[in-house]
C-alpha cells in the first residue's frame, strides 16, 4: 500500500491481508519487537489497514504506516511531548518557593518526572521520522507548536500550585488514561505505561495538599478558592471542545473515548468533592440533579482556549521566552556533544 497521503475514508468493510512474513494479527503480537524491520509490515488498502486496527492491532515503528495515520499520531505525541515539558518547567519555578522541605522535595521529583516523560515521548516521536528531537524543540520555542493550555497560564501562588495539582494532573492523567486504554501505536502505549504510574502519584499528591489546604486556616482557604476561580475552567478545557464525528483519532485506536465523555466525568468526580470541603465551583451553569447525584457542567466559552493554541494566554510569551532563552544559552553544549560524537565515529562536521 506505501504511504498514502491525506486523510484516508472511512473502512469500507475490507478484509484485511497480511503481507509481511506472517504470524498472528493479535494486540500481543509484536509489542516489544521495535527495530526489527524484516518484520515491517504493509497493508494493500487503507480499508486492510483499518480492519487491522479495529481487530485490535498495534502498530509498530517498521510497518508502512499510512501517511495519515503517521501525521496524526505524530502531531499527537509531539503535543504531549511538549506540554509534559513545559509542565516541567511550570513546577520548576516553584522550587524554591514551595513552602517546607517535605513538598519542596516532592516538586523537584515532579520536576523530574514531568522533564523525563517529555525526553521519552520526545523519542517516541522522533522514531516516526518526520521531525528529529531537535527540530521538535525548536519549534517549540519558536512558537510553531503546541502544548496544552494550562501551561499558558501563570501560577503565582501556593493556591494555584495546589489547585494544578489537584485539578489538572487529573484531567491530564484521565486523558492518558483513555489513550493508553486502547492505543493502536505500540511505542507510544509502552510509554505511556510508565508515564501514567508516575501522574498517579501526582494526582494523589495533588489531593494531599488539597485536603491539607481545605483544612487549614481561614486565609488559606479563602486562597484556594481564588485559585479555584482561576483553574477550574482551564482544567475543565484541557479535554478539549466535544470530540468531531470523524475524529481520525477515535477511528484509528489512539484515544478510546469522547473529549466530551472524559470532560462530564471529571465534572461528576470533582465538584461533589470540591463542594463537600465547602468550596464553591465558579461555574454559574453548574446544575447538580440530586435525585440521579449528577454533577453537569454549565455553557463553555472556548474563547480562552483558542487563545493559548494560537500561543496568545496570559503567560504564553513569557514562558516560551524563557525557555527559548535557556535553549539558546545551552547551545554551546549541544554542539560540544555533536562535534566530540563527530570526531569519535570519524564523521566530518
Amino acid at each position: 500500500m506505501g504511504r498514502p497521503s491525506g486523510q484516508p475514508g472511512r473502512r469500507g468493510g475490507g478484509r484485511l491481508r497480511r503481507t509481511d512474513h506472517g504470524g498472528q494479527s493479535s494486540r500481543g503480537e509484536r509489542r516489544g519487537r521495535v527495530g526489527t524491520s524484516l518484520m515491517g509490515r504493509t497493508w494493500a488498502s487503507m480499508d486492510e489497514f483499518e480492519a487491522f486496527l479495529d481487530d485490535g492491532g498495534i502498530v509498530e515503528v517498521d510497518d508502512e504506516i499510512p501517511d495519515g495515520y503517521r501525521q496524526a499520531v505524530f502531531a499527537f505525541i509531539e503535543m504531549h511531548a511538549n506540554s509534559e515539558l513545559m509542565g516541567g518547567l511550570t513546577e520548576r519555578d516553584w522550587i524554591p518557593r514551595t513552602p517546607g522541605l517535605r513538598h519542596k522535595m516532592a516538586v523537584l521529583a515532579k520536576t523530574q518526572d514531568e522533564i523525563g516523560h517529555g525526553h521519552l515521548l520526545y523519542m517516541v516521536a522522533a522514531d516516526m521520522g518526520l521531525k528529529t528531537r531537535r527540530e521538535m524543540l525548536e519549534d517549540l520555542f519558536a512558537g510553531r507548536s503546541k502544548f496544552h493550555n494550562v501551561f499558558h497560564y501563570r501560577a503565582a501562588t501556593w493556591g494555584d500550585q495546589v489547585a494544578i495539582s489537584f485539578l489538572v494532573d487529573a484531567a491530564a492523567l484521565a486523558s492518558q488514561q483513555a489513550v493508553f486504554k486502547n492505543c493502536s501505536y505500540g511505542p507510544y502505549r509502552r510509554i505511556l505505561k510508565r508515564i501514567i504510574s508516575e501522574e498517579g502519584f501526582h494526582m494523589r499528591m495533588g489531593e494531599e495538599r488539597m485536603m491539607l489546604i481545605a483544612e487549614g486556616t481561614d486565609f488559606q482557604r479563602a486562597m484556594f478558592q481564588q485559585s479555584l476561580d482561576n483553574w477550574w475552567w482551564p482544567a475543565l478545557q484541557l479535554f478539549g471542545p466535544d470530540s468531531k464525528p470523524d475524529d481520525v483519532l477515535l477511528r484509528w485506536h489512539i484515544k478510546s473515548e469522547r473529549n466530551e465523555v472524559l470532560r462530564a466525568r471529571w465534572v461528576q468526580k470533582f465538584a461533589p468533592l470540591l463542594v463537600s470541603y465547602g468550596f464553591t465551583i465558579p461555574d454559574p451553569g453548574l446544575v447538580h440533579d440530586p435525585e440521579a447525584d449528577t454533577w453537569t457542567a454549565g455553557p463553555i466559552d472556548w474563547g480562552p482556549l483558542k487563545r493559548t493554541l494560537a500561543m496568545a494566554g496570559p503567560d504564553s510569551a513569557r514562558r516560551i521566552g524563557e525557555a527559548a532563552a535557556n535553549w539558546a544559552n545551552t547551545n554551546w553544549v549541544r554542539d560540544g556533544l555533536d562535534a566530540a560524537s563527530e570526531q569519535a565515529t570519524g564523521v566530518q562536521a
